[in-house]
């Protein structure tokens, strides 16, 4: 059993990041017991058939008690509801963290409902799949990933600590940052590409000269590949771009000004300028696969034949 482990950890939400977490602390040995809490009855009973947990509750507030750490896997829309009902029963001590990709708003939603006596230490492992659901959770999801800690000022040092201990003992690497910086960071490299994602392939459905299975079939990796960023939950994403809104408009924004330039330049055959972006923008990609975050694989670092 790890040296990190918390005794007994709840996790509330067993879809893709949540069912993954349940795997990754039984495979690592970081709990003694693994609590899981989830409104939906099939999600519950899914999880109880994929053996994911020592105990299951559909009711939070019998889930969380007498845990050390509760994590929400639950979208940042519902993060305030869920902590509203489960605050009478959190135990004194106790880590209460999350995994939203957005931070500034679910810290403002879960503030008024932490009792003095728990540490709030909210968090976003920068890892995930295009799948959600119980049986989508995979045990190697955050390895060799970023984990993200966004401690409110004062935080108590210890738990800050054990939590990043925790992320550390699951294989990923941790940072901490201020929750709206966090919000903006997110914003351009991974919420406005999930908005282009969802409207270029929006778009695609809507055109009326070129026919649905006409682009189902001619798909090449780019379009493929957005569809592969819109398949995502479309309940997770409405409230991440609702929670994020001010930095998302922004990057919008810019990424607006960039695209008029991008028009402009092949309107008027601006091949110096066009190949300049492009060498550009291929450097960047050169860093991310440096930087450990893909690989120069076919098809985005999937190998052929992975669903």
């Amino acid at each position: 059993m790890s040296d990190t482990c918390f005794d007994r950890i709840c996790i509330v939400g067993i879809g893709l990041i949540g069912s993954s977490l349940a795997r990754a602390i039984a495979d690592r040995g970081i709990a003694n017991t693994i609590v899981i809490a989830d409104s939906d009855a099939s999600n519950l009973a899914r999880a109880k058939i994929l053996s994911l947990g020592d105990q299951y509750h559909e009711d939070v507030r019998l889930a969380v008690k007498d845990c050390d750490l509760v994590i929400l896997c639950v979208p940042v829309g519902i993060m305030g509801v869920v902590a509203a009902e489960m605050k009478s029963e959190l135990k004194e001590g106790a880590i209460i963290t999350d995994v939203g990709s957005v931070k500034e708003s679910v810290l403002k939603a879960l503030l008024p409902h932490i009792p003095d006596t728990v540490h709030l230490v909210p968090g976003h492992p920068v890892a995930g799949t295009e799948k959600s659901g119980p049986d989508a959770g995979l045990k190697d999801l955050f390895v060799d990933r970023w984990a993200i800690l966004t401690p409110p000022e004062a935080t108590d040092q210890t738990a800050i600590q054990k939590l990043k201990d925790f992320w550390q003992a699951l294989g990923s690497k941790v940072e901490l940052m201020d929750a709206k910086h966090h919000d903006l960071v997110l914003a351009i490299t991974s919420h406005v590409p999930h908005l282009i994602a969802y409207n270029i392939v929006g778009t695609a459905s809507d055109l009326e000269e070129v026919t649905k299975s006409e682009v189902i079939k001619y798909s090449a990796g780019g379009f493929r590949d957005f569809t592969r960023i819109a398949a995502s939950d479309p309940t997770m994403w409405r409230d991440v771009f609702l929670g994020n809104k001010e930095a998302v408009l922004e990057m919008l924004g810019r990424f607006s000004e960039d695209l008029t330039a991008l028009q402009r330049a092949i309107r008027w055959d601006d091949a110096d300028g066009l190949f300049e972006l492009f060498s550009r923008t291929r450097e960047i990609r050169s860093r991310i696969i440096d930087a450990g975050q893909d690989s120069d694989r076919v098809d985005f670092g999937r190998p052929h034949g992975e669903d």
